[in-house]
């Protein structure tokens, strides 16, 4: 079964990562729960990311967790991903896909799924990150430019409970869901030239890549657990 599968994806080219760490049902464990294993930090600032009671803790500053797989080169281009997420009051994090490993900085290359329940930054989780942005405006706040907008009364998530983030790329297509609710779902355009359309996101277009876990301030702490991916054709 593991051959004939392995042979299935090499056709297929949708990733490199060792077909040994998928289940039978193609879905792939990305943490063990008990260390980083396959991933990597870039560290920009040191111990953001670490391991407790079985869970992922995010915390501490700007730094980004790179997911390389088995062998250090994990890379896809259709897929489905899932994981559970916990924001507390006032964090602010991410998940990126079509990524790559980058020493500093917010990731240039793919897009960002946002996480957010709270923190002042109007686009919530289950925004496309600057492309179609969940907008939760507070009083006084202007709508961000850039992107379409969807408002919202409040973010799909809330501070202190766990919920379900679902991320399928399949074509063209970006299907986002909160609680098997979906959010957002972009077909990239024809042509689509993001230096043009979007302000300040040039790497935001489809291709293929890894995933990535966002750290973004000193003041923000989330929790990811049960985070699997399964490369589709």
């Amino acid at each position: 079964m593991k051959k004939a599968l392995f042979g299935l994806m090499a056709l297929a080219g949708l990733a490199v990562s060792p077909l040994t760490a998928a289940g039978e049902d193609g879905w792939i464990t990305m943490f063990n729960g008990k260390d980083l294993a396959g991933w990597k930090s870039n560290d920009e600032v040191p111990g953001v990311f670490t391991v407790e009671n079985g869970e992922l803790k995010v915390s501490g500053g700007r730094a980004h967790l790179f997911y390389v797989g088995p062998d250090g080169a994990a890379k896809f281009k259709n897929f489905e991903f899932k994981a559970k997420v916990k924001t507390t009051p006032g964090s602010n994090s991410g998940v990126y896909f079509h990524t790559e490993f980058q020493e500093k900085g917010w990731p240039d290359k793919g897009f960002e799924c946002q996480v957010n329940s709270t923190h002042t930054d109007p686009k919530k989780t289950g925004s496309l990150y600057g492309v179609v942005n969940i907008l939760a405006l507070l009083p006084g706040q202007k709508e961000p430019e850039g992107g379409t907008h969807i408002k919202v009364p409040e973010a799909p998530s809330k501070d202190g409970e766990w919920f379900d983030y679902h991320v399928t790329v399949q074509g063209r297509r970006i299907t986002l869901q909160v609680n098997g609710r979906t959010t957002v779902e972009w077909t990239e355009p024809e042509g689509w030239d993001p230096a043009k359309a979007l302000k300040n996101m040039p790497g935001r277009k489809l291709g293929e890549g890894t995933m990535a876990i966002q750290g973004h301030d000193p003041k923000s702490t989330t929790y990811y657990k049960d985070l699997f991916i399964k490369p589709l054709p």
